[in-house]
Order: C-alpha cells, then sequence, then structure tokens
C-alpha cells in the first residue's frame, strides 16, 4: 500500500459483492474486493464496479462497503493508575 496514496485520503476499502451465479441464477456467491480507495466516493471500486457489469455474466445482487483510515491522529488515553515492572 502506498504511503503517499494514503497521504491524499486513500483509505483501505472492503467490498463485501453478492452476485447470481450465470449458470444458476437464483443462487448467490459472494466476492470480497479490497484496495486502497477515497470515500465516500469510491471511484476506485465504482470504476471495478461498471467493469464487471461490462464484461462478467454474473449480475450484481448486493454490495456492501467498509472503509477504515490507515492513517490517522494519535489516540491519547489517560489512565487512572501506573504498573511497575521490576
Amino acid at each position: 500500500m502506498s504511503l503517499e496514496r494514503q497521504l491524499k485520503g486513500y483509505r483501505l476499502t472492503t467490498a463485501e459483492i453478492l452476485y447470481r451465479r450465470p449458470d444458476h441464477p437464483s443462487l448467490l456467491q459472494e466476492y470480497i474486493w479490497q484496495d486502497l480507495d477515497i470515500a465516500p466516493g469510491f471511484p476506485v471500486l465504482v470504476r471495478f464496479l461498471r467493469f464487471w457489469e461490462r464484461n462478467l455474466e454474473g449480475r450484481l445482487h448486493t454490495v456492501r462497503v467498509a472503509s477504515a483510515e490507515l492513517i490517522r491522529p494519535a489516540e491519547f488515553r489517560w489512565t487512572a493508575g501506573v504498573l511497575r515492572l521490576h
């Protein structure tokens, strides 16, 4: 994963794609797609889904998207105690 892309706002994006099997349209199959993409428009995922619709036989049924920033400000938490070893 490119650090430069992450600094430009790209985040790890995972899509759960359910599609109809071409040989048995009543059955659904799952495909997991993952790449760096920009929320909320997800242009990389949209380009992939357009490719799918143009070139693959399995009709799309459902697409669920999860996205997480990989680079973000550090989180600090205060503690109520101190732990010492040795």
